[in-house]
């Protein structure tokens, strides 16, 4: 019997898991913190460890857990920015991920998100709820004839422009590796980041956090899109300089901002705060804008994405195992 320390879980993390890995010969213990290196001591006794994105997977901590005889390293999520590679690769430890379970669930948010910010959605919601039927002040516009600028076209980025382009907006897109026979087939333009900027009425964020793209967005590239600007981040939190971001909507350079992700989230999202003063100032800077529309980090939260989730995760560890290969795409170390 092969054990598993799943940290940082939540219910439905525990329905999806324990529906994927039943009879699979794994046993599962489910632990509600966050790995960290006090909390490396609650693997003992694990061949693997389960970890989302806000566990810290440092050098540090994979020490201790390669200490305690922890061999493999399963994330369950496609981003691997909190991970060390290169001490991992030093420790022995195999790493694992998933890298793509349901580009849909976050593509669809990602509307989802610009659709609310734009028609005021949220605070119509709320205003009826307290009998005010009130419009003043929830005047939107249609994307119809606007243009989107998609930054980063894998394969989120490109269902994102696809679902844009139904709305019959102008797509322009930007990637180091352009698409090209997919960007002829669905009318998307490749341009240079400064005509995205200059064109966009909608930029969306697709791209993955690296040393190259993180704060991407800064006060530069900020103060070359066109005012009035909708900004949406379903991708990486750190793609954003927040303290540039908030001086742009201060001076109200940008119209409107809806984010899935938060530079400093670890701690805040997916907790429940609510009894507690937010200690993030500029997290809670960011709520009292009425154009800033922020969900905690839910883009990927659909049934077929969790499913998908937990029965790529299931076969690694059960690779690990039996000592098969892993699926293609999941190993990075």
């Amino acid at each position: 019997m092969t054990r598993i320390a799943f940290f940082d879980t939540k219910p439905y993390d525990r329905e999806f898991f324990e529906a994927a890995t039943n009879r699979s010969g794994l046993e599962l213990c489910f632990l509600d913190h966050r790995l960290s290196e006090a909390t490396t001591v609650t693997a003992h006794g694990a061949d693997a460890v389960c970890c989302f994105v806000n566990d810290r997977l440092d050098r540090a901590v994979l020490t201790q857990l390669r200490n305690a005889n922890v061999r493999h390293v399963a994330m369950r999520c496609a981003g691997f920015n909190n991970i060390d590679l290169p001490a991992a690769k030093e420790l022995g430890l195999t790493v694992t991920r998933v890298p793509a379970y349901s580009p849909h669930a976050v593509a669809e948010h990602t509307i989802a998100l610009l659709q609310t910010l734009n028609r005021r959605i949220h605070r119509a919601h709320n205003r009826v709820r307290e009998h005010n039927f009130s419009l003043a002040g929830l005047v939107g516009f249609d994307l119809h004839g606007r243009t989107a600028g998609i930054i980063g076209t894998g394969k989120i980025g490109r269902i994102t422009a696809e679902i844009l382009r139904g709305f019959g907006m102008r797509v322009l897109a930007f990637d180091p590796f352009p698409s090209t026979a997919w960007a002829a087939e669905n009318r998307v333009t490749y341009v240079e980041l400064r005509e995205l900027f200059r064109e966009s009425h909608v930029v969306s964020l697709h791209v993955p956090l690296t040393h190259d793209t993180h704060h991407f967005i800064n006060a530069d590239s900020l103060a070359q899109m066109r005012r009035d600007v909708y900004l949406v981040n379903t991708s990486r939190g750190k793609l954003v300089d927040t303290g540039a971001l908030i001086a742009a909507l201060k001076t109200s350079h940008v119209g409107g901002v809806a984010l899935d992700v938060y530079e400093e989230e670890e701690g805040v999202f997916f907790e429940d705060l609510s009894g507690d003063v937010l200690a993030d100032d500029e997290l809670a800077r960011l709520i009292t804008f009425p154009n800033v529309l922020i969900t905690s980090h839910q883009a990927f939260l659909t049934r077929e994405a969790l499913a998908e989730i937990a029965r790529v995760t299931t076969e690694n560890l059960h690779c690990l195992a039996h000592g098969c290969a892993f699926l293609d795409g999941t190993q990075l170390a």
